[in-house]
């Protein structure tokens, strides 16, 4: 049975509270399920903080991070702040953890930008002391990463045992680790250079999805069915001229139009178009939660209506 369509879009962009209150109760009655924000270091507010503005200015709207870098904040720190959220939102988090990309974040910030591998690594055993830290009971955890002597974190989530995890990735050891421990798991281009450049446009085409959907199913196993699979789309847009559009974007990213119009990351066409592209993403790979950009939340709103029954 097919899991029903949800979407969600970024606050990233937004920095006046009057600004993000009106967005996100327009989301709520248009029919969005989350809003979400990113994790850099430039010109934006700290996701948790406006989240939580986004939190108090609605009912139902689920607030998410997409995704949060797991080398910006010790676990045990992160896991108090979380938790705070999910208790001030009645239970709406949706948290998202990488282990970090963006090469000129870790370079500006004077963080260690470690192979990836490490930083795989690092983030598997962050989410052990998040896990731990929203249990019941004070808790030890030793890592080669982290350690923990006899720590009980407060507050306590809402959600039990703790609130929905994302993972999102696009390198085969991303995608199993998110296989193996999350709820939901996000479907990216990889982004190995440190950067989205022309690296990234190969990685994000259909059969490369393939591959990838291959990864996360071989390393959840028997909990494969219970995941929800997720897409973050970088360009959306309404036209009467799809291809035109996609000829235009998609060399600059390394593939051909077609390519292009066949990712489960760009979304061009008419609302019909746009609403058949979405359901062939779910038929052919289950993907069903579909994250936009802030820019063209509003834009997309007839396709999410169509999709979501409103």
């Amino acid at each position: 049975m097919s899991r029903p369509f949800r979407f969600g879009f970024s606050l990233d962009g937004l920095n006046d509270p009057d600004e993000i209150a009106r967005r996100v109760r327009w989301a709520e009655d248009a029919g969005y399920s989350s809003v979400v924000m990113t994790d850099h270091f430039d010109a934006r507010h700290g996701p948790l903080v406006a989240l939580t503005a986004a939190a108090l200015a609605t009912e139902s709207l689920k607030v998410g991070t997409l995704v949060l870098a797991n080398d910006y904040r010790h676990p045990a720190v992160l896991a108090k702040e979380l938790a705070s959220l999910d208790v001030i939102s009645g239970g709406r988090l949706e948290f998202g953890i990488g282990a970090g990309w963006m090469a000129s974040d870790y370079e500006q910030a004077g963080i260690d930008f470690d192979r990836p591998g490490v930083r795989i690594e690092r983030l598997n055993e962050a989410i052990s002391v998040l896990e731990g830290c929203f249990a019941d009971g004070p808790f030890d955890f030793k890592g080669r990463h982290y350690r923990i002597r006899g720590l009980e974190s407060w507050p306590k989530p809402v959600q039990q045992p703790r609130p929905r995890l994302l993972v999102a990735g696009g390198g085969h050891r991303m995608l199993a680790l998110a296989g193996r421990r999350a709820d939901i798991v996000g479907i990216n281009p990889s982004l190995h250079s440190g950067a989205v450049d022309e690296h990234a446009g190969p990685t994000a085409t259909a059969a490369a999805t393939d591959a990838k959907l291959a990864a996360v199913r071989e390393a959840a196993g028997d909990r494969f069915d219970a995941i929800e699979l997720q897409t973050r789309v970088h360009l959306a847009m309404i036209t009467d001229d799809a291809h035109g559009l996609a000829s235009a974007a998609a060399p600059a990213f390394g593939i051909t139009a077609e390519q292009a119009l066949n990712s489960p990351h760009a979304l061009v066409g008419t609302v019909n178009e746009c609403v058949d592209r979405i359901e062939d993403w779910r038929d052919r790979w289950g993907i069903s939660y579909i994250s936009l950009m802030g820019s063209s939340a509003e834009e997309m709103a007839p396709v999410v209506d169509r999709l979501t029954g409103r």
